[in-house]
């Protein structure tokens, strides 16, 4: 029985998703937020904050009730640029599409262990 690289069928799955629908829209709506000195200026303090309330999140870290206000405070400003709603969306697009991926890559695995149960 031929072995199989699954290394080869990664980069095949990675051209796959550079030339896909999905991932150019994407493309198309980052770079209309990062020719927009405000959109992007707007769009990197935001997924800063959005990082460090992570980070502390995942470390146990309290957050405090001035950094929730000041994420609730630029996330309603970030929705009122329509470039950066509209790369959201497209990211959230590319989101569902790796999951549906990952479920597809993990099924082999998923049967396996599900017999288990």
């Amino acid at each position: 029985m031929p072995t199989t690289n699954l290394y080869d069928y990664a980069y095949e799955l990675e051209k796959a998703l550079r030339t896909s629908q999905e991932y150019l829209h994407l493309k198309a709506m980052y770079d209309n937020v990062n020719n927009d000195p405000a959109a992007k200026k707007l769009f990197d303090e935001f997924r800063q904050i959005q990082m460090t309330l992570q980070e502390k999140q995942m470390t146990g870290q309290e957050i405090g009730q001035q950094e929730v206000q000041k994420a609730q405070n630029i996330a309603a400003v970030v929705q009122q640029n329509e470039k950066i709603v509209k790369l959201m969306d497209a990211e959230q697009h590319m989101s569902m599409a790796i999951n549906e991926l990952n479920k597809i890559i993990m099924k082999p695995l998923d049967e396996l262990y599900g017999s288990m149960r």
